[in-house]
């Protein structure tokens, strides 16, 4: 592919089919892999990701609300959907495109099986959360008995999988803690499979999960950010590749004498001759204004560029003086050669923040 002409978020399914591999690899063959494809898929294109990732044989498929399990359902996507935070109004749309809700709460539980039955569903796949230290959704152990017998009490629901997530599974200075997690989960797994007469899926482990505990990798894994080529770890990331590059290019070029401004505010004045670029790119495309004022470079024809003064909803402004660049010329914002996760540290931020920030109005392209 050529040099960009506009501002674009290149996303290269090469890449993903890497990642897919490299992480396959690191469990067993006979360990389920989900895929997660919310936000879309990390910023980048949930469709076009799921459709590669379909086709590469993946089990499952996770997003965070009924919207998104839509979309795909609509882009021809077949594999099953679980649904990680669906609200009671959507029930209904969750039934009709065949999606798998998570029921993580007594209400929602309920609030599911009444509109199930309701539809006369016989055996609906739903999947059931614990809650083993994330505190964010989720039962707790002491559920369980109460969760079968609700379930059981007819053959309106079948529950798919039990599953939980890891709170610090990158950091292992939190060991001790994510071995507890782990301890508990495995807790309620044995007592579920001694109550229910029939077969089920666990999962626990995210990316790092996958890499840091296999003890954690059950009959399932998830994966997220990993797909996308960052493993929360240089050890890890330099066996994965970035699937998203943001790409722009040099809208105009200005030579300023010292003690002129640069942007809004006056955000930078200059206290020498430099030379500065505009890009057509701002907070307005997920370049928030934490990332200006000399925190953050961009690449330029293989060298660094600082951003100058504040960012600006539609336009950043580089300090180009020592590069030889022509208006016209590509920019990397994030990608191989600079990555998401070394951009957002700049800010005190991290990839995935960074990733899913990036508008939909910034055009994505497919690699070829």
């Amino acid at each position: 592919m050529g040099k960009t002409k506009e501002t674009v978020l290149e996303i290269s399914l090469d890449a993903l089919e890497h990642n897919y591999n490299f992480i396959k690899s690191k469990i067993n063959s006979t360990t389920k892999f989900l895929a997660v494809a919310k936000a879309f898929a990390y910023g980048s294109d949930a469709c076009k990701i799921a459709t590669k990732l379909e086709s590469l044989g993946v089990n499952y498929f996770a997003v965070a609300y009924t919207k998104e399990g839509v979309e795909l359902r609509n882009a021809g996507i077949k594999t099953p959907i679980l649904v990680l935070h669906p609200q009671a109004i959507n029930f209904k749309t969750i039934l009709e495109y065949t999606l798998e809700p998570n029921l993580y709460s007594e209400k929602i539980l309920n609030a599911f099986l009444k509109i199930a039955k309701a539809e006369n569903k016989q055996n609906y796949p739903v999947h059931i959360k614990f809650n083993t230290g994330l505190n964010r959704l989720g039962f707790t152990i002491d559920s369980v008995s109460k969760i079968i017998k609700t379930v059981t009490e007819d053959n309106t629901l079948h529950i798919q999988s039990i599953f939980s997530h890891l709170a610090a599974s990158e950091d292992l200075n939190e060991k001790e803690f994510t071995k507890e997690q782990i301890k508990e989960f495995c807790k309620i797994k044995d007592e579920i499979e001694k109550l229910l007469p029939y077969s089920i899926l666990t999962h626990m482990a995210n990316t790092s999960g996958i890499l840091n505990y296999p003890e954690a990798h059950f009959s399932m894994v998830r994966s997220g950010i990993g797909l996308y080529g960052y493993g929360n770890n240089p050890n890890f990331d330099k066996f994965l590749k970035p699937v998203a590059t943001l790409k722009t290019i040099i809208s105009q070029k200005h030579i300023l004498e010292p003690g002129k401004s640069v942007g809004y505010n006056r955000g930078f004045i200059t206290d020498k001759k430099i030379i500065t670029a505009t890009l057509p790119i701002g907070h307005a495309d997920g370049i928030g204004r934490q990332y200006g004022q000399g925190k953050t470079y961009v690449m330029v024809n293989g060298k660094k560029a600082l951003i100058v003064g504040n960012v600006c909803m539609d336009m950043i402004m580089i300090n180009v003086t020592n590069i030889d660049c022509e208006e016209g010329d590509e920019v990397i914002i994030f990608g191989p050669e600079q990555s998401a996760e070394d951009f957002a540290k700049t800010a005190n931020s991290i990839s995935y923040e960074l990733l899913t920030s990036i508008s939909s109005r910034v055009k994505r392209q497919i690699k070829i």
